[in-house]
């Protein structure tokens, strides 16, 4: 039997502990007009009409590559190449650059700018009726995400032990940038097919997000280009598994059900999983 690769240990647990919600084989209750649900995945920025499901399935892998694995590669890759005092224009050049022209400059508005897109996200599923996903798949895939990017990001900084422009350890790569791009990627799989203007303005916020983690002498360049790689691969991969393992919403019928002891003890949980 193959070992599951520790970075994916977080997202197996959470799809275990969401089964009950998700996975039972029960009677659903279809929604008024369940023609206004969008499946996954089955239109491009700017296109009218949703794929069929043979389009949608065909050219799946041939989308993840080229809008997850491709930019994440090249974003990872500048972030890398332009580590410190490396590239054409690195980050030590960036910075030189920061301190000359904005020395004193100094906000806290990215902590809060890249959870702005939440707020949309819950808006629109309250005005709107055509969602790829009803709110609590939204809200599993969005937290599904995170942890990803997270299984990320941590370990790595770890890993390169890089220091901050401001001394404090944990540079590379930026986990403010990789959340807000988390969040952006998500809104743009979500709602790209109602209007294109939403992909553009959550992106918009992600990239200011990376931009201030800048001028606040928090980050180098190199961390917030990594960061904005790994927020895109984490949610393109989060829905790439969600496609394969249900499609079509269908898929492993799964429950997680307490093991009690004869005496009433609590021994642990139990798997049931109908093929």
């Amino acid at each position: 039997m193959k070992r599951v690769p520790p970075f994916l240990l977080p997202l197996l647990w959470l799809s275990l502990w969401a089964s009950p919600l998700l996975g039972q084989e029960q009677p659903t209750r279809q929604p008024a007009d369940s023609a206004a649900i969008i499946p996954a995945d089955s239109v491009l920025p700017g296109q009218k009409e949703p794929f069929t499901d043979a389009q949608r399935l065909e050219g799946f892998n041939q989308r993840y590559l080229k809008r997850a694995v491709l930019p994440s590669a090249l974003l990872i890759g500048a972030g890398i190449y332009t580590i410190q005092g490396r590239g054409f224009f690195s980050s030590q050049d960036l910075f030189d650059y920061r301190s000359r022209t904005f020395p004193n400059f100094s906000t806290n508005a990215d902590d809060f700018a890249m959870l702005a897109p939440l707020v949309g996200l819950y808006g629109i599923n309250i005005i709107s009726s055509q969602n790829r996903h009803e709110l609590g798949r939204q809200t599993l895939l969005l937290v599904s995400s995170g942890v990803l990017t997270t299984a990320l990001v941590w370990p790595t900084k770890a890993i390169t032990n890089i220091d901050r422009p401001n001394g404090k350890p944990h540079a590379f790569p930026s986990g403010h940038t990789a959340y807000a791009f988390t969040i952006a990627t998500f809104m743009d799989k979500e709602f790209r097919h109602k209007s294109p203007w939403i992909s553009v303005a959550s992106y918009s916020i992600a990239g200011a997000t990376g931009v201030l983690r800048v001028l606040n002498n928090a980050h180098w360049m190199s961390d917030v280009l990594a960061g904005a790689g790994a927020g895109i691969l984490s949610v393109n991969t989060v829905y790439w598994l969600h496609a394969k393992l249900k499609p079509r919403d269908k898929g492993l019928n799964t429950t997680m059900l307490p093991l009690m002891l004869p005496n009433g003890q609590l021994a642990g949980l139990q798997l049931y999983v109908r093929f």
